[in-house]
């Protein structure tokens, strides 16, 4: 999917310029009321990783498009880096065309570092599950479809899968969606950075109708249901 027509499953019948205008003028450059996802308010995990030995780790997490996933993770308190990319497939299909395809095995992913000090796996986590996207749709997020916006959490370690499953457990047992979880887990075999026209793209287009609709809302959720770990000021990706 291109950039011009990542909105368009919204607008059919707008060019990009158009649509811009008339998201704007409608929105006054802020989220309408609606989001494709809205938020769920989830329990914490009740297994975490343990007490941090570390400085610094890295999770990766795959959740429809990047754009705001990436833009949500920014705004974590304790995360250092949140990296648009992909995992699930080869190195060399990790191109935006490619993998726009569906069938190179990877999945639009963003690559979270982040203190473990000041912010735990398992609150990555709930913030994911909770307002970064919607777990229970499968093989798509909002109006973009296809395996490449799958929901899936590539585990790094035996700590990972740990916490992940036992956390995809509780919240169905727990019934806090209504419909089943599709989240899936793969172990992480690499992940590779997208385009640099990809980073930063929600702080960067915070008036590209796609952004408007599908993604501001996401980081309005953020500051309403985590304000402790909410931070105003985004951590960027240093774009060469």
């Amino acid at each position: 999917m291109t950039l011009a027509t990542r909105f368009l499953p919204k607008w059919p019948f707008l060019t990009l310029a158009a649509g811009t205008a008339v998201a704007v003028a409608l929105f006054g450059g802020h989220a309408p009321a609606a989001a494709a996802e809205d938020a769920v308010a989830i329990p914490a995990p009740a297994l975490d990783e343990p007490a941090a030995t570390a400085t610094t780790e890295t999770a990766v997490f795959a959740g429809g498009c990047f754009w705001g996933v990436q833009g949500v993770f920014q705004h974590v308190r304790g995360v250092t880096q949140a990296v648009s990319g992909y995992a699930g497939g080869k190195a060399a299909t990790a191109h935006y065309d490619e993998v726009s395809d569906g069938d190179t095995g990877h999945a639009e992913s963003v690559q979270v570092t982040y203190d473990p000090r000041q912010v735990s796996y398992g609150k990555l986590l709930q913030v994911y599950f909770s307002v970064a996207h919607d777990p229970t749709q499968l093989n798509r997020q909002g109006p973009d479809s296809g395996t490449q916006y799958r929901s899936t959490i590539f585990v790094a370690d035996a700590m990972q899968r740990q916490v992940a499953q036992a956390y995809i457990a509780q919240l169905g047992k727990a019934g806090v969606y209504g419909k089943p979880i599709v989240t899936t887990l793969e172990d992480l075999k690499g992940f590779y950075p997208a385009e640099a026209y990809h980073q930063n793209f929600l702080v960067n287009n915070p008036r590209y109708p796609y952004i408007v609709y599908n993604d501001l809302p996401k980081v309005a959720n953020l500051k309403q249901m985590f304000a402790d770990i909410y931070r105003d000021q985004p951590v960027l990706v240093a774009v060469k």
